[in-house]
């Protein structure tokens, strides 16, 4: 029986990715210890905004939306994609 490995799932807000460097203090940040776990460990990128987390398309995600749906697990709707759906269906009341 193979030994277990531990696993981190590391959140940092306000921490994006973009090829476009101009004004990103991320991208031009000197960071030795990212830059070494990108390299040598699997990792993923999330879309934090539009219908990927509840949202309507074209609407930006903030921290509670990103929270929300790691916690979940999955696509969780919130109040505004509700909203939209419901008129869409001709539910809205």
């Amino acid at each position: 029986m193979s030994q277990k490995k531990p696993v981190v799932l590391c959140i940092l807000d306000g921490w994006g990715t973009s090829e476009d460097t101009r004004g990103n203090a991320v991208s031009l940040a000197k960071t030795p210890c990212f830059d070494n776990l990108y390299k040598n460990y699997p990792s993923a990128t999330l879309t934090t905004f539009g219908p990927e987390v509840g949202l309507p398309e074209g609407q930006m995600g903030n921290s509670e939306v990103g929270h929300m749906n790691i916690g979940a697990g999955r696509i969780v709707d919130m109040d505004l994609r509700k909203i939209e759906r419901s008129i869409e269906n001709n539910t809205f009341s």
